[in-house]
């Protein structure tokens, strides 16, 4: 028996959001959340996206429906869909989304697309004499009408989940994305009909409203392709979230927490860290007649801009706060500005350059600490705007890796979102997009910091799919952005870089060439080191010490198990020094879990005598205590290892002990030992009732413990120990005694 080991948590498909909450205290203010994200998730534009709406309140549908139609079938500043001849312009004839009612007579989804898109197919642009030219992208797809097959046969209903069940064959042919909109009950019947639809979900998002009877349809007509003039209310404001800000809009340095026996990667500096502290200000309904001026006003005089980026500006300078004046009037200026260069129908350069100027303000807000949906919107469309209106201007690479920035930190507001996934990819494009435009030799620096910035996106999106491939891409980014940012020129961001390169190295290590990848881990975590005081940056250099011996952890796992173990033993003390309760409790926490467990492998190495093994097993005690110790006294705190399977460690290093004959112990202290071993696996038990198969793992520890009380201390101790065990298990226990 050893110590179960804490890996690393992954993430794998996306999981959808609960839809068992069918009342809110605030239903603006969930709705208008919700469609946030909903449009945000359309807006991106990636392939095979199966989104399902969820709205029993068929005038909010209706609503809803049509506000994405109006928005996003034409949308303006899609920089991805320039097209590469300047010349060519993508025409406004042709949607990006389209919104089709279910053919109640043959409730085909994906045959009713396929009908649309063979009657129009996307038009070619850029076809000249020598080109043939590219045809635009496919539009998404929205579906309403789903409620209406409640009044059909049964058949027809059966027929529609059927179409549905065959969705995995269909989808080799399928190009596009698909909303689905849906009532609460059709919704439950395709997860319980239907599973194979569902599983290919991307995202669920679920609208708070009283259900419509289907009677009363006809007083809610739907006017998609009319509907331009129809108001959402407030929906477009968002609840406010907190997202790490990097300093120079340069990505990792992430902040992570290290999970079990999972490397860290370099934290933000600290003036960047002083800006993520700002308590983000809650959203407030604006009332006052003055607000309600300034918003006609400025929406009366914006018309040439676009009407989504207007109301996202609004919503920004409605919900701040008086100190925020002075800034709040350079974007009305602005704003004021751009209205006037559209009017002068003024050169791509100045707009370029004024459009710019107002994601730079919305850049600083973030920046500060507030980065809040509606901001990081602003700044996106904004620059997206600057590079549509001047594509040639020199500022373009760095405009498109801040778009990836931002779209990077859209996935982190709110960490991992159901649409994570789709704007990490989003990111990876900008990235991508800012790469094909410089080189290592034209724009060194930019160059580095955007290879930097890929390295981490591809780590995130590792976290949803693909890992050993995502996880090589990063070493790869990380590698380029290395061979230019040396350590004579940024010694800080060397050491940064070089730490995550190591990182990166130890996940890919979990999918492939173990041995090879971990020496590379531990080679960069070295090299990083060497450029971090302990005097100047002591979290960062006990961090990156905790990383080396996590390192040698895993190696001990393949190689000279004796010899990287202690390695590793040595570096976590060294950690400690650094990671202290006092001034990181959290982190201390897991170095310490990480000891005890490195403690634990190296007391039960084949050559490790009967002498060092007790003394090893009791420093693995010491070790896990403290963690536990630190961990219960951090209660609310997020911490990175699982405190129940420690709780299980702690207990087998106790039975050991106890029960092996060549430790030479009287029964007091035997008894101690079982009594702690029993102890913290009943607590263990305690946080595993809803994972079964740790459950009855910890549960069989139980009884085997109990066991020894009786093998070890007779009847008398079988009784003290079943004295200790809660009534209700006592059932499941004595018939296995």
């Amino acid at each position: 028996m050893h110590p179960k080991r804490v890996y690393p948590l992954r993430f794998g498909s996306l999981a959808a959001m609960s839809v068992n909450e069918t009342t809110h205290p605030d239903n603006f203010a969930w709705n208008r959340q919700v469609y946030h994200r909903l449009k945000l998730a359309l807006s991106l534009g990636l392939r095979r996206q199966m989104f399902l709406a969820v709205c029993d309140d068929l005038n909010l549908r209706n609503q809803v429906a049509a506000r994405l139609h109006s928005t996003l079938a034409y949308p303006v500043g899609q920089v991805l869909y320039q097209p590469s001849n300047t010349q060519e312009a993508s025409t406004p004839a042709y949607p990006r989304l389209v919104t089709l009612r279910l053919n109640l007579s043959d409730p085909n989804l994906i045959a009713q697309i396929n009908q649309w898109l063979s009657s129009y197919p996307p038009p070619i642009i850029g076809a000249s004499k020598d080109n043939p030219g590219r045809p635009l992208p496919v539009p998404a797809f929205q579906i309403v009408g789903v409620e209406q097959l409640t009044r059909q046969p049964v058949a027809v209903q059966r027929l529609f989940l059927h179409y549905l069940r065959l969705t995995e064959q269909q989808l080799s042919s399928f190009e596009s994305s698909l909303l689905l909109w849906v009532p609460r009950p059709w919704l439950y019947a395709i997860q319980q009909s239907a599973p194979q639809f569902w599983r290919y979900r991307t995202g669920v998002f679920v609208f708070a409203g009283e259900p419509t009877p289907t009677t009363q349809n006809k007083s809610s007509p739907e006017r998609f392709s009319g509907s331009r003039n129809l108001e959402l209310g407030k929906v477009e404001q968002s609840a406010l979230e907190k997202s790490v800000i990097q300093e120079d809009f340069d990505f990792p340095e992430q902040t992570s927490l290290n999970r079990g026996n999972k490397p860290q990667e370099v934290a933000p500096s600290k003036s960047t860290t002083k800006s993520t502290n700002l308590t983000n200000k809650s959203l407030q309904e604006e009332s006052t007649d003055q607000a309600s001026t300034n918003e006609t006003s400025l929406s009366e005089h914006t018309s040439h801009i676009s009407k989504e980026l207007t109301e996202l500006v609004l919503a920004t300078i409605n919900t701040t706060i008086a100190e925020d004046d002075e800034q709040n009037l350079q974007v009305k200026q602005i704003l004021q500005e751009i209205e006037e260069l559209h009017s002068q129908q003024a050169s791509g350069v100045k707009l370029g350059a004024a459009y710019h100027r107002l994601g730079n303000l919305y850049r600083l807000r973030i920046e500060q600490g507030k980065s809040i949906l509606e901001n990081l919107m602003v700044a996106i469309l904004a620059y997206q705007e600057s590079i549509t209106h001047d594509e040639n201007s020199p500022q373009v690479p760095d405009t498109l890796n801040d778009l990836g920035t931002l779209y990077w930190m859209l996935y982190r507001t709110p960490p991992n979102s159901e649409e994570g996934q789709a704007y990490i990819e989003q990111g990876i494009e900008f990235y991508h997009l800012a790469l094909k435009l410089i080189s290592s030799e034209s724009h060194p620096e930019t160059y580095a910091r955007v290879q930097n910035n890929l390295g981490t996106a591809y780590g995130d999106l590792a976290r949803f799919a693909n890992p050993g491939e995502n996880w090589q891409q990063a070493v790869l980014a990380y590698s380029e952005a290395l061979s230019l940012r040396t350590a004579e020129m940024e010694p800080l961001k060397y050491a940064a870089c070089q730490n995550n390169l190591g990182t990166a190295y130890w996940h890919l290590a979990q999918y492939n060439q173990p041995v090879e990848h971990l020496k590379k881990a531990i080679a960069a975590y070295k090299l990083a080191l060497a450029y971090y005081s302990p005097e100047q940056e002591p979290l960062k250099y006990g961090m990156i010490q905790n990383n080396i011996g996590t390192a040698y952890w895993n190696i001990a796992q393949y190689e000279q198990p004796t010899e990287n173990l202690n390695l590793a033993i040595d570096a976590y003390h060294e950690a400690l020094k650094y990671r202290t309760p006092t001034n990181v409790p959290p982190a201390c926490a897991a170095t310490q879990n990480n000891l005890g467990t490195a403690y634990w492998h190296l007391a039960n190495q084949s050559q490790t005598s009967k002498d060092e093994r007790q003394n090893l097993l009791e420093q693995c005690i010491s070790s896990y205590e403290e963690a536990l110790t630190l961990a219960h006294s951090l209660s609310g705190m997020p911490l990175s290892f699982d405190v129940f399977a420690t709780h299980n460690n702690l207990g087998l290093a106790h039975f050991q002990l106890a029960t092996e004959q060549y430790f030479e112990r009287d029964k007091a202290t035997r008894s101690k030992h079982l009594e702690a071993a029993l102890d913290n696996h009943l607590q263990a038990l305690n946080g595993m009732s809803k994972q079964p198969e740790a459950y009855q793992t910890t549960f069989a520890y139980v009884v085997k413990t109990i066991r020894a009380f009786h093998n070890e201390l007779g009847i008398q101790g079988q009784n003290l120990a079943l004295s200790k065990v809660p009534g209700q298990l006592l059932p499941d226990i004595l018939p296995k005694l």
